[in-house]
């Protein structure tokens, strides 16, 4: 359909009438311009009334091509000035988002990203324990602050306070690293480039690694004391005891994951993020029965309403009570607990003389420096190998004697 082109007052500025569109009660109307340019004729179109063009508008937009022309400064064409115009909204538009993300608060991007990504990817004890790290220590430094004005110095500042606390150096760490980790996730988003300011305070040395194990005698003693309070309790320490396996293996233990022909456990999603086999003594395998109607995918130890386990029951603690194992004892890591039952495991396969490297792997470790902490309890073996040595080079020693006086 041809639209009938209609002058207007202004030399070079002419409009057309949209059919039906109405603007301000009247016909809508496109205005487009037309000059002379480099010996050609020209004509570009403009706008809509209802886009806030006017005759009037349009003739200032011709004069100021036609000043360019003439002067050789700036767009002299339509496209050219809406080209230069659209590429200044853009670099706006980028400078706002960097001015956006610069000005970002750690506690804003910690509630609006952090937050929501470490819920849905970790266990949910961790995640409260950063929620709590946040909002006791971390909110208070650097809650307001962005980040990139977050320095060592404001680390070194939730140290300060949480050390004035007497916060334990497990906990300051934690904080520490809830504060790395929400840092390197900003990093990946843009909003930094630099390392974590962590990186430059130094966090109180901890050692909380257990160092108490039972003798012989105690878990004897004490496995005979939980037999009388709960069978299922019984197994499950009689299982972390021979087979090294934590709480929460025993736990998400399955019937499928229970192979009793070959004695073997299959040990799947451990802490290390890793599966790994275990192996059953005789005494596990003879507690270990499997009922006949049971599920490749039913728990081994469920709960009273079948579910899975979350914690191991009190009725250990109480035995260990009342055996007195932690009387008059204050240090944790001295203190009989369930975990010291799989600590116990790694210990007694030391003193027997097997391997590190082999301890290593039964334990599901994911690195040697943590079986190393059991390196000690292996001295006496040491000690028998130089022993063994000692007896073979004294035995050769008369030998060669006897035959010189031969």
């Amino acid at each position: 359909m041809a639209y009938k082109w209609i002058s207007t007052k202004f030399p070079g500025i002419r409009y057309r009438v949209h059919p039906t569109r109405k603007y301000a009660n009247k016909p809508d109307k496109y205005f487009a311009i037309r000059y002379q340019a480099e010996g050609k004729r020209k004509e570009e179109g403009l706008g809509w009334s209802s886009e806030k063009w006017t005759a009037e508008k349009a003739a200032l937009a011709l004069a100021e091509l036609k000043k360019a022309h003439t002067t050789g400064e700036g767009p002299t064409r339509l496209t050219e000035k809406r080209e230069i115009e659209r590429l200044r909204k853009e670099k706006e538009k980028q400078n706002n988002e960097r001015l956006e993300k610069e000005n970002i608060t750690f506690q804003d991007y910690f509630s609006e990203t952090y937050a929501p990504i470490s819920r849905g990817s970790k266990k949910l004890e961790s995640h409260k324990r950063e929620l709590q790290n946040f909002e006791h220590w971390i909110k208070p430094v650097l809650g307001e602050v962005s980040f990139k004005n977050i320095s060592p110095f404001h680390i070194e500042k939730i140290k300060k306070n949480m050390l004035t606390a007497k916060m334990a150096p497990r906990t300051i760490q934690y904080a520490f690293a809830t504060v790395r980790q929400v840092w390197n996730l900003a990093k990946r988003d843009g909003l930094v480039n630099t390392d974590s300011p962590t990186k430059q305070v130094k966090v109180p040395k901890i050692d909380n690694r257990r160092l108490r194990f039972l003798t012989r005698e105690e878990a004897d003693r004490l496995l005979k004391n939980l037999i009388n309070r709960s069978v299922q309790l019984y197994d499950m320490a009689l299982l972390s005891l021979h087979c090294g396996l934590r709480a929460g293996e025993i736990f998400n233990l399955t019937w499928g994951d229970v192979d009793l022909e070959r004695g073997i456990l299959t040990l799947r999603d451990s802490k290390s993020g890793k599966t790994r086999m275990a192996f059953m003594t005789e005494n596990v395998k003879g507690v270990i029965e499997k009922p006949d109607d049971a599920k490749h995918d039913d728990l081994v130890f469920p709960d009273r309403d079948d579910n899975k386990m979350k914690r191991i029951s009190n009725a250990f603690q109480r035995a260990v009570n009342e055996l007195g194992f932690n009387n008059g004892i204050s240090d944790p890591r001295q203190q009989v607990v369930f975990h010291t039952l799989r600590h116990t495991f790694a210990s007694w396969l030391v003193e027997n003389g097997t391997d590190l490297y082999t301890v290593k792997e039964l334990m599901g470790h994911s690195t040697l420096a943590m079986t190393e902490r059991y390196s000690h309890l292996g001295q006496n073996t040491l000690q028998n190998a130089v022993r063994n040595l000692e007896k073979s080079l004294t035995t050769e020693l008369l030998v060669d004697l006897e035959n010189e006086n031969i």
